[in-house]
Protein backbone atom coordinates (compact mmCIF):
# COMPACT_ATOMS: atom_id res chain seq x y z
CA UNK A 1 0.00 0.00 0.00
CA UNK A 2 2.84 2.39 0.87
CA UNK A 3 4.40 1.68 -2.52
CA UNK A 4 1.18 2.77 -4.26
CA UNK A 5 1.10 5.98 -2.20
CA UNK A 6 4.71 6.75 -3.10
CA UNK A 7 3.99 6.23 -6.80
CA UNK A 8 0.94 8.50 -6.53
CA UNK A 9 2.98 11.22 -4.82
CA UNK A 10 5.67 11.02 -7.47
CA UNK A 11 3.06 11.27 -10.21
CA UNK A 12 1.54 14.39 -8.67
CA UNK A 13 5.00 15.93 -8.26
CA UNK A 14 6.08 15.10 -11.81
CA UNK A 15 2.82 16.37 -13.31
CA UNK A 16 3.07 19.68 -11.47
CA UNK A 17 6.77 19.97 -12.32
CA UNK A 18 6.01 19.32 -15.98
CA UNK A 19 3.29 21.97 -15.96
CA UNK A 20 5.60 24.58 -14.47
CA UNK A 21 8.47 23.68 -16.82
CA UNK A 22 6.11 24.12 -19.78
CA UNK A 23 4.93 27.43 -18.34
CA UNK A 24 8.52 28.62 -18.01
CA UNK A 25 9.20 27.75 -21.63
CA UNK A 26 6.16 29.53 -23.05
CA UNK A 27 6.62 32.95 -24.58
CA UNK A 28 5.65 35.72 -22.20
CA UNK A 29 2.85 36.78 -24.57
CA UNK A 30 0.97 33.61 -23.66
CA UNK A 31 0.26 35.05 -20.20
CA UNK A 32 -2.04 38.06 -20.18
CA UNK A 33 -0.15 39.41 -17.16
CA UNK A 34 3.36 38.61 -18.39
CA UNK A 35 4.65 42.14 -19.01
CA UNK A 36 7.63 43.49 -17.15
CA UNK A 37 6.69 45.87 -14.34
CA UNK A 38 2.91 45.77 -14.90
CA UNK A 39 1.67 43.83 -11.86
CA UNK A 40 0.25 45.54 -8.79
CA UNK A 41 0.07 44.54 -5.13
CA UNK A 42 3.85 44.17 -5.19
CA UNK A 43 3.98 44.12 -1.41
CA UNK A 44 3.05 40.45 -1.80
CA UNK A 45 6.60 39.87 -3.12
CA UNK A 46 8.27 41.18 0.06
CA UNK A 47 9.93 38.37 2.01
CA UNK A 48 8.46 37.89 5.47
CA UNK A 49 11.19 35.91 7.26
CA UNK A 50 14.59 37.18 8.37
CA UNK A 51 15.84 33.58 8.24
CA UNK A 52 14.67 33.12 4.66
CA UNK A 53 16.13 36.45 3.55
CA UNK A 54 19.48 35.52 5.07
CA UNK A 55 19.42 32.54 2.69
CA UNK A 56 18.60 34.68 -0.35
CA UNK A 57 14.96 33.57 -0.04
CA UNK A 58 15.80 30.18 -1.53
CA UNK A 59 13.33 28.86 1.00
CA UNK A 60 10.35 27.08 -0.54
CA UNK A 61 11.98 23.64 -0.17
CA UNK A 62 12.89 24.32 3.47
CA UNK A 63 9.91 26.30 4.87
CA UNK A 64 9.81 24.27 8.10
CA UNK A 65 8.41 27.04 10.29
CA UNK A 66 5.25 29.15 10.39
CA UNK A 67 6.56 31.43 7.60
CA UNK A 68 5.56 28.59 5.27
CA UNK A 69 2.17 30.35 5.06
CA UNK A 70 4.03 32.74 2.73
CA UNK A 71 6.82 30.69 1.12
CA UNK A 72 5.15 27.32 0.57
CA UNK A 73 2.01 26.27 2.47
CA UNK A 74 2.91 22.58 2.06
CA UNK A 75 5.83 23.18 4.43
CA UNK A 76 3.41 23.63 7.33
CA UNK A 77 3.18 19.83 7.60
CA UNK A 78 6.69 19.91 9.12
CA UNK A 79 5.34 21.63 12.24
CA UNK A 80 4.40 19.47 15.22
CA UNK A 81 3.53 22.24 17.66
CA UNK A 82 1.91 25.64 17.52
CA UNK A 83 4.06 28.49 16.25
CA UNK A 84 3.74 32.27 16.09
CA UNK A 85 6.03 34.65 14.19
CA UNK A 86 6.44 38.44 14.08
CA UNK A 87 8.66 40.24 11.55
CA UNK A 88 9.46 43.92 11.16
CA UNK A 89 11.25 45.59 8.22
CA UNK A 90 12.32 49.23 7.86
CA UNK A 91 12.55 50.40 4.25
CA UNK A 92 13.90 53.69 2.85
CA UNK A 93 11.65 56.78 3.00
CA UNK A 94 10.20 55.72 6.37
CA UNK A 95 8.23 52.87 4.80
CA UNK A 96 7.63 49.94 7.15
CA UNK A 97 6.52 46.36 6.58
CA UNK A 98 5.15 44.04 9.27
CA UNK A 99 4.18 40.39 9.21
CA UNK A 100 2.49 38.19 11.81
CA UNK A 101 1.54 34.53 11.50
CA UNK A 102 0.20 31.63 13.51
CA UNK A 103 0.19 27.90 12.76
CA UNK A 104 -1.81 25.25 14.60
CA UNK A 105 -1.63 21.48 14.01
CA UNK A 106 -5.21 20.14 14.01
CA UNK A 107 -5.52 16.44 14.69
CA UNK A 108 -9.11 16.28 13.48
CA UNK A 109 -8.07 17.63 10.06
CA UNK A 110 -4.94 15.50 9.95
CA UNK A 111 -3.15 18.69 8.91
CA UNK A 112 -1.96 22.14 9.93
CA UNK A 113 -3.87 25.42 9.79
CA UNK A 114 -1.97 28.66 9.24
CA UNK A 115 -2.94 32.33 9.40
CA UNK A 116 -0.97 35.33 8.18
CA UNK A 117 -1.24 39.12 8.26
CA UNK A 118 0.83 41.40 6.00
CA UNK A 119 0.96 45.20 6.31
CA UNK A 120 2.94 47.76 4.28
CA UNK A 121 2.66 51.36 5.52
CA UNK A 122 4.05 54.56 4.00
CA UNK A 123 3.08 56.73 6.95
CA UNK A 124 1.88 60.29 6.41
CA UNK A 125 3.07 61.91 3.16
CA UNK A 126 2.76 65.70 2.69
CA UNK A 127 0.54 66.83 -0.18
CA UNK A 128 2.27 68.63 -3.04
CA UNK A 129 0.88 70.04 -6.29
CA UNK A 130 2.28 71.09 -9.65
CA UNK A 131 1.96 74.73 -8.63
CA UNK A 132 3.36 74.05 -5.14
CA UNK A 133 5.94 71.27 -5.45
CA UNK A 134 7.53 72.23 -2.12
CA UNK A 135 5.89 70.18 0.63
CA UNK A 136 6.21 73.13 3.04
CA UNK A 137 3.86 75.23 0.89
CA UNK A 138 0.86 72.95 1.52
CA UNK A 139 0.98 72.85 5.29
CA UNK A 140 -1.16 70.55 7.37
CA UNK A 141 -2.34 68.36 4.48
CA UNK A 142 -1.22 64.75 4.26
CA UNK A 143 -2.24 61.56 2.57
CA UNK A 144 -1.48 57.96 3.37
CA UNK A 145 -1.02 54.79 1.32
CA UNK A 146 -1.00 51.30 2.76
CA UNK A 147 -1.46 47.69 1.68
CA UNK A 148 -2.50 44.68 3.68
CA UNK A 149 -3.45 41.04 3.27
CA UNK A 150 -4.97 38.32 5.43
CA UNK A 151 -4.28 34.68 4.61
CA UNK A 152 -5.57 31.28 5.69
CA UNK A 153 -3.64 28.12 4.88
CA UNK A 154 -4.28 24.40 5.16
CA UNK A 155 -1.58 21.77 4.64
CA UNK A 156 -1.83 17.99 4.74
CA UNK A 157 0.57 15.09 4.32
CA UNK A 158 -0.89 12.90 1.58
CA UNK A 159 1.81 10.27 2.10
CA UNK A 160 4.82 9.84 4.38
CA UNK A 161 6.93 11.88 1.96
CA UNK A 162 4.52 14.09 -0.01
CA UNK A 163 2.63 17.15 1.27
CA UNK A 164 0.16 19.56 -0.29
CA UNK A 165 -0.80 23.02 0.95
CA UNK A 166 -3.25 25.72 -0.11
CA UNK A 167 -3.44 29.38 0.94
CA UNK A 168 -6.28 31.85 0.34
CA UNK A 169 -5.63 35.59 0.71
CA UNK A 170 -7.77 38.67 1.03
CA UNK A 171 -5.87 41.67 -0.39
CA UNK A 172 -6.45 45.38 0.06
CA UNK A 173 -4.59 48.38 -1.35
CA UNK A 174 -5.50 51.89 -0.16
CA UNK A 175 -4.38 55.22 -1.56
CA UNK A 176 -5.89 58.18 0.26
CA UNK A 177 -9.67 57.73 -0.25
CA UNK A 178 -9.36 55.17 -3.07
CA UNK A 179 -9.00 51.41 -2.67
CA UNK A 180 -8.64 48.13 -4.52
CA UNK A 181 -9.63 44.82 -2.96
CA UNK A 182 -9.55 41.22 -4.13
CA UNK A 183 -8.30 37.73 -3.43
CA UNK A 184 -5.50 35.36 -4.41
CA UNK A 185 -4.50 31.75 -3.85
CA UNK A 186 -1.24 29.83 -3.41
CA UNK A 187 -0.79 26.10 -4.05
CA UNK A 188 2.38 24.38 -2.89
CA UNK A 189 3.82 20.88 -2.83
CA UNK A 190 6.74 19.42 -0.91
CA UNK A 191 8.42 16.07 -1.54
CA UNK A 192 10.86 14.80 1.10
CA UNK A 193 13.00 12.02 -0.34
CA UNK A 194 14.10 10.93 3.12
CA UNK A 195 17.77 11.08 2.10
CA UNK A 196 19.98 13.70 3.83
CA UNK A 197 17.14 16.20 3.96
CA UNK A 198 16.82 16.30 0.18
CA UNK A 199 13.50 18.01 -0.56
CA UNK A 200 11.79 19.26 -3.71
CA UNK A 201 9.18 22.02 -3.71
CA UNK A 202 6.90 23.33 -6.43
CA UNK A 203 4.43 26.16 -5.93
CA UNK A 204 2.17 28.65 -7.68
CA UNK A 205 1.90 31.96 -5.82
CA UNK A 206 -0.63 34.83 -5.94
CA UNK A 207 -2.94 33.30 -8.50
CA UNK A 208 -6.15 35.31 -8.72
CA UNK A 209 -8.22 37.90 -10.61
CA UNK A 210 -7.07 41.46 -11.36
CA UNK A 211 -7.49 44.18 -8.77
CA UNK A 212 -9.22 47.42 -9.76
CA UNK A 213 -8.35 50.90 -8.51
CA UNK A 214 -10.96 53.49 -9.57
CA UNK A 215 -11.53 52.40 -13.20
CA UNK A 216 -8.19 50.76 -13.94
CA UNK A 217 -7.53 47.06 -13.48
CA UNK A 218 -4.11 45.52 -12.88
CA UNK A 219 -2.91 41.93 -12.40
CA UNK A 220 -1.42 40.32 -9.32
CA UNK A 221 2.29 39.33 -9.16
CA UNK A 222 1.73 35.65 -10.03
CA UNK A 223 4.82 33.49 -9.61
CA UNK A 224 5.82 29.90 -10.42
CA UNK A 225 8.57 28.48 -8.19
CA UNK A 226 10.66 25.32 -8.20
CA UNK A 227 13.18 24.66 -5.42
CA UNK A 228 15.34 22.05 -3.76
CA UNK A 229 17.41 21.72 -0.58
CA UNK A 230 20.05 19.24 0.61
CA UNK A 231 21.98 18.65 3.85
CA UNK A 232 25.68 18.65 2.97
CA UNK A 233 26.61 18.11 6.65
CA UNK A 234 24.22 16.32 8.98
CA UNK A 235 25.29 15.18 12.47
CA UNK A 236 24.21 15.96 16.05
CA UNK A 237 26.56 18.95 16.40
CA UNK A 238 26.67 20.41 12.89
CA UNK A 239 24.09 20.88 10.16
CA UNK A 240 24.79 22.62 6.87
CA UNK A 241 22.07 23.06 4.23
CA UNK A 242 22.24 24.37 0.69
CA UNK A 243 19.08 25.52 -1.08
CA UNK A 244 18.36 26.58 -4.66
CA UNK A 245 15.24 28.05 -6.21
CA UNK A 246 14.09 29.23 -9.62
CA UNK A 247 11.10 31.48 -10.26
CA UNK A 248 9.12 32.71 -13.24
CA UNK A 249 7.23 35.86 -12.16
CA UNK A 250 4.44 37.06 -14.42
CA UNK A 251 5.81 40.60 -14.50
CA UNK A 252 9.54 40.06 -14.89
CA UNK A 253 12.28 37.80 -16.22
CA UNK A 254 13.25 34.51 -14.60
CA UNK A 255 14.87 34.90 -11.19
CA UNK A 256 17.14 32.59 -9.22
CA UNK A 257 17.93 32.33 -5.53
CA UNK A 258 20.70 30.44 -3.75
CA UNK A 259 21.39 30.15 -0.05
CA UNK A 260 23.12 28.20 2.66
CA UNK A 261 22.53 27.79 6.39
CA UNK A 262 24.82 26.37 9.07
CA UNK A 263 23.64 25.30 12.54
CA UNK A 264 25.91 24.59 15.52
CA UNK A 265 24.45 22.41 18.28
CA UNK A 266 20.99 23.31 16.97
CA UNK A 267 21.32 26.61 18.86
CA UNK A 268 23.28 29.05 16.70
CA UNK A 269 23.05 29.57 12.94
CA UNK A 270 24.76 31.61 10.22
CA UNK A 271 23.36 32.20 6.73
CA UNK A 272 24.41 33.54 3.36
CA UNK A 273 22.56 33.89 0.07
CA UNK A 274 22.34 35.61 -3.29
CA UNK A 275 19.41 36.70 -5.46
CA UNK A 276 20.12 36.68 -9.19
CA UNK A 277 18.40 38.73 -11.91
CA UNK A 278 16.57 41.09 -9.56
CA UNK A 279 16.28 44.81 -10.29
CA UNK A 280 18.41 46.06 -7.41
CA UNK A 281 19.42 43.20 -5.21
CA UNK A 282 22.40 41.01 -4.50
CA UNK A 283 23.98 39.30 -1.49
CA UNK A 284 22.12 38.53 1.72
CA UNK A 285 23.29 37.29 5.12
CA UNK A 286 21.99 36.65 8.59
CA UNK A 287 22.11 34.67 11.80
CA UNK A 288 19.73 33.03 14.25
CA UNK A 289 19.51 31.93 17.89
CA UNK A 290 17.29 29.39 19.67
CA UNK A 291 16.32 29.32 23.34
CA UNK A 292 14.43 26.22 24.52
CA UNK A 293 12.09 26.66 27.46
CA UNK A 294 9.62 24.40 29.19
CA UNK A 295 9.24 20.81 28.04
CA UNK A 296 8.74 21.33 24.32
CA UNK A 297 8.85 25.05 23.62
CA UNK A 298 11.43 27.43 22.22
CA UNK A 299 12.03 31.02 21.20
CA UNK A 300 13.90 31.87 17.98
CA UNK A 301 15.35 35.22 17.06
CA UNK A 302 16.55 35.78 13.49
CA UNK A 303 18.24 38.65 11.69
CA UNK A 304 18.47 39.07 7.91
CA UNK A 305 20.55 41.55 5.90
CA UNK A 306 19.59 42.46 2.33
CA UNK A 307 21.68 44.51 -0.08
CA UNK A 308 19.18 46.92 -1.65
CA UNK A 309 21.31 48.23 -4.50
CA UNK A 310 21.16 52.00 -5.15
CA UNK A 311 19.03 52.68 -2.08
CA UNK A 312 20.61 51.10 0.99
CA UNK A 313 20.70 47.92 2.98
CA UNK A 314 17.51 46.56 4.52
CA UNK A 315 17.42 44.82 7.90
CA UNK A 316 14.84 42.23 8.96
CA UNK A 317 14.14 40.99 12.46
CA UNK A 318 11.93 37.99 13.19
CA UNK A 319 10.75 36.56 16.49
CA UNK A 320 9.27 33.07 16.52
CA UNK A 321 7.73 31.23 19.45
CA UNK A 322 6.99 27.48 19.29
CA UNK A 323 4.75 26.20 22.08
Amino acid sequence: MSGIKKKTAWRWTLLLALGIVLALQMPSDVFAQAKVGTAGAKFLDIGVSARAMGMGQAYSAIANDVSAVYYNPAGLTQLFSREAMFTHVDYPADITYDFAAMAIPVEGLNGVLGFGFYFLNTGEIPYTTYSNPDENQVEGEYFRAYDFAFSTSLARSLTEHFSLGVTLKYIGEFYDDQSAQGWAADVGTLYDTGYRGFKIAISIINFGPDLKMIKLGYPLPINFKFGGSFNVIDNPDHLAVISLEGAHPSDNLEQYNAGTEYWFMDRFSARMGYRFNYDSDGPTAGFGLKWPFGEASEIRVDYGYQDFGFLREVHRFSLTVAF
